[in-house]
């Protein structure tokens, strides 16, 4: 059906390493696979193999669940993209107050993989969602300082001069041409 590989980590992983939770369910137990160092695993390639046949209008979705936390989706693979190199973006692990035998097994992180409605899901690439937002915030973060140094104050506004974003993006582009680094240090 399918299978998954923890890049520098593991050997490719069969559905046999997972539980089946009901017909279009499995779990990872990564207290199994890693231990306490769940978090160490940051992406995971998942595939469908050729003899599983997903119909057209769904998908094979990925959570992450951190101990104590809900499941978080990290992206998912169709017929159409038949495999993925997905991010794992462990949630903070929660407090989660169970009243169990003192002898009873511990909370552990988990990846989840189900057959979904196509339709239904975000992105299917959620971490690159957030890449691109964070450098976008990181660029308006880099705009603002470069205007706040030019801003005068006239009563409850602030004032620029009217060629600063010609300015800024100037100097921006500048900086990217001098150094080659620069815009790698806007990305995360």
């Amino acid at each position: 059906m399918f299978g998954v590989v923890f890049p520098n980590r593991s050997f490719p992983i069969d559905i046999s390493s997972f539980t089946q939770i009901d017909t279009f369910h499995w779990i990872l137990d990564m207290n199994t696979f890693v231990g306490e160092a769940y978090d160490q695993i940051r992406e995971m390639c998942i595939f469908l193999l050729n003899n599983f046949t997903l119909p057209p209008d769904k998908a094979l979705a990925v959570y992450v669940q951190s101990p104590g936390s809900p499941f978080v989706f990290c992206g998912a693979v169709t017929l159409q993209r038949p495999s993925a190199v997905l991010s794992l973006l462990w949630p903070e692990a929660g407090v989660q107050m169970q009243l169990t035998a003192p002898d009873s097994a511990t909370l552990s992180a988990k990846i989840g993989v189900s057959v979904e409605d196509l339709a239904a899901l975000p992105s299917m690439d959620v971490a690159a969602e957030k890449k691109i937002e964070r450098l976008a915030l990181k660029v308006g973060e880099n705009l603002f300082n470069f205007m706040q140094s030019f801003c005068g104050v006239d009563g409850s506004k602030l004032v620029v001069p009217m060629d600063i974003l010609d300015r800024w993006f100037k100097k921006f582009q500048e900086k990217a041409k001098r150094d080659p680094d620069y815009l790698k240090g806007f990305a995360l």
